[in-house]
C-alpha cells in the first residue's frame, strides 16, 4: 500500500501549483492573457474545485478507496488532455477547475487516507516515507515539464502528462485493497493479541471515532484548518509567480527554478525524519515548529534578491512543509478515529484547496496594481506569526462520549 499511496501523490503533479506554474507563461502568451486573468482563472477554478471535497470524502466512506481512486485517476488523465486543448480564458478556467479538483483535491485526499487504514502505531513513519515521493516530484516535475514543452510544445506536453497518469496508476488499482481486514491482515502487520485489539481485529480507538459534526466542535480541528489555509494561501501564491518574482529582483528564471530542488530535498529529509518524530512527540509541538519555519520562509522570500536567498527560501519552505506534513497526516486518525475519516479529511481538504486559490490571485493582483511584488510579500511575512503560538493549543480533543 505504501508504494501505491506514494505514486498516487506523485500522480497529482499535473494539477499541483509546482506543475502548473511552468505552463503559466505559455498560457499567457498563447491565449493573450494578463497575470491577473490567469491568476483569477486559477482562483475561481480552485475555489469551485474545493466545494466537492467533503462529498468525495463521503463517497470514500461509502464505496471505498479503490473504487474512488480508479474513477479519479481516469478523470484526471482526461482533464490533462482537455487542458492541452484550451483556447481562451473560459476554457482555461474549466481546465484549472478540473485539474485542481481531481489532483490536489480528490486524488491527494484519497491517497492521504490509504495509509491511515493500514497503519496506526507506525503511521507517522510510513507517512514520512510517502511524502518523500511528493518531494521528489517537486524536484523533478518542473524540469520534466520544461523538457516536454521544449520537445513537443506545451499542448502535447499536457496531453503526455495525462497519458502518464493513466500508465502509472491504473495498473496499481488491480492489486489495491481498501483495508487490511479485507485480506485477513491487521494494521501495522501486528495481530490483535499483541496490540490490545478485540477478537474482531478492531482497535478500541475506533469506538470513539468523531463524526464530522463532533470534529467541527473541537479546537484542534479549527487550529489545524487555519494553519493549512494560511500555508496553502501563502505558499501557492509564491510558487505560482516564482519566475516573475525572481526576474523582478534581477535574477533569471533558471535562478528561480533552483528553489524547487532545494525545497524538495529539504522536504524529503524533514518529512522522513518528521515521520519518526510524529510517533514519539506530541503533534502540536511539530505543528508549532512548522509555523515558526513558515515565518522564516516568507521573510526569506521577501528578501530574495540573490541566488543564496533563493536557496534559503527553499530550505525554510522545505522545513515548514515537511514538519506540517509530518504532524497533520497522523493527526487526523489519532485525534478523530477512522470511522468518519473521509468526511473529516474531505472538509479539511475543501479548506486547503480553497485557500490555495486565493494566494496567486492576491499576488498577481498586487503586482498588476502596484507594479511590484514587494508590498504583498511584506504582508505575507507577518501573517504566520500568531499561528506559532496557537498551534501549541492543538492538543487531542476529548472523546465524544466525554465531551
Amino acid at each position: 500500500m505504501l508504494p501505491i499511496a506514494t505514486l498516487g501523490l506523485v500522480a497529482t503533479s499535473p494539477g499541483q501549483t509546482y506543475g502548473v506554474s511552468i505552463f503559466n507563461e505559455y498560457f499567457r502568451s498563447a491565449l493573450d492573457l494578463s497575470n491577473s486573468q490567469i491568476s483569477g482563472a486559477y482562483m475561481a477554478g480552485t475555489l469551485l474545485a474545493a466545494a466537492p471535497m467533503a462529498y468525495v470524502g463521503a463517497l470514500m466512506d461509502r464505496f471505498g478507496l479503490r473504487c474512488c481512486m480508479t474513477v479519479t485517476v481516469l478523470l484526471l488523465g482526461a482533464a490533462c488532455i482537455y487542458t492541452s486543448q484550451v483556447t481562451g480564458l473560459f476554457t482555461l478556467f474549466i481546465a484549472f477547475f478540473l485539474l485542481r479538483m481531481l489532483a490536489p483535491g480528490a486524488l491527494a485526499l484519497l491517497c492521504g487516507n490509504v495509509l491511515a487504514f493500514w497503519f496506526h502505531r507506525r503511521l507517522g513513519m510510513v507517512e514520512g516515507i510517502r511524502y518523500v515521493g511528493i518531494a521528489v516530484a517537486m524536484a523533478l516535475v518542473p524540469m520534466l515539464n520544461l523538457w516536454l514543452v521544449a520537445s513537443f510544445g506545451w499542448r502535447w506536453a499536457y496531453a503526455i502528462l495525462g497519458f502518464g497518469v493513466w500508465a502509472m496508476m491504473l495498473p496499481l488499482m488491480i492489486p489495491f485493497r481498501n483495508r487490511p481486514e479485507d485480506v485477513g491482515q491487521y494494521r501495522d502487520g501486528i495481530a490483535p493479541s499483541e496490540t490490545g485489539e478485540d477478537s474482531d481485529g478492531v482497535d478500541p480507538h475506533d469506538e470513539y471515532s468523531f463524526t464530522l459534526k463532533q470534529a467541527l466542535k473541537t479546537r484542534a480541528f479549527w487550529i489545524m484548518a487555519g494553519t493549512l489555509a494560511l500555508w496553502g494561501m501563502l505558499n501557492t501564491g509564491v510558487i505560482f509567480f516564482v519566475a516573475p518574482l525572481a526576474t523582478e529582483r534581477g535574477l533569471t528564471e533558471a535562478d528561480a527554478a533552483r528553489l524547487f530542488p532545494v525545497f524538495a530535498v529539504t522536504l524529503a529529509v524533514v518529512q522522513f525524519g518528521g515521520g519518526f518524530l510524529a510517533d514519539r512527540i506530541p503533534l502540536n509541538y511539530l505543528l508549532a515548529a512548522s509555523c515558526a519555519f513558515m515565518v522564516g520562509t516568507f521573510w526569506s522570500v521577501w528578501a530574495m534578491d540573490t541566488v543564496w536567498m533563493i536557496y534559503l527560501a527553499g530550505f525554510m519552505m522545505g522545513l515548514s512543509q515537511g514538519l506540517m506534513s509530518a504532524a497533520r497526516a497522523p493527526c487526523y486518525p489519532r485525534y478523530f478515529g477512522r470511522g468518519h475519516l473521509g468526511k473529516i479529511r474531505g472538509c479539511l481538504a475543501t479548506i486547503l484547496v480553497a485557500s490555495t486559490s486565493v494566494g496567486p490571485f492576491i499576488v498577481g493582483l498586487g503586482r498588476d496594481w502596484l507594479g511590484t511584488f514587494d508590498t504583498v510579500l511584506g504582508v505575507f511575512a507577518f501573517l504566520p506569526l500568531p499561528l506559532v503560538f496557537l498551534s501549541l493549543l492543538a492538543t487531542p480533543p476529548p472523546r465524544p462520549s466525554e465531551a
